[in-house]
């Protein structure tokens, strides 16, 4: 069971580790897509509002889990010490 669990988590940080990469790659393409527009004449307003719309679509398209599961400890957390 233990070679399971090894090959599983072997699989799941490797497949991790290609959706970071992607990730990645998708913000360096938004990155070169919004300086594109700045050197067309594009004002500050719309690059920005391109920026967060394409941050927001790669949000649903590739969700960072590991980044949920900080916020829904960090939640979890400040509930905690407001009860106490």
């Amino acid at each position: 069971m233990y070679a399971i669990f090894n090959k599983y988590t072997s699989f799941l940080l490797l497949m991790d580790a290609e959706m970071r990469q992607k990730r990645v790659e998708a913000l360096e393409k938004i990155k070169e897509h919004a300086l594109e527009r700045a050197k067309k004449g594009a004002d500050s307003f719309e690059v920005r509002d391109f920026v967060t719309s394409a941050k927001k679509e790669l949000a649903y398209a590739l969700p960072d889990e590991e980044a949920f599961r900080k916020a829904v400890k960090a939640t979890q957390t400040y509930k905690g010490s407001k009860i106490n």
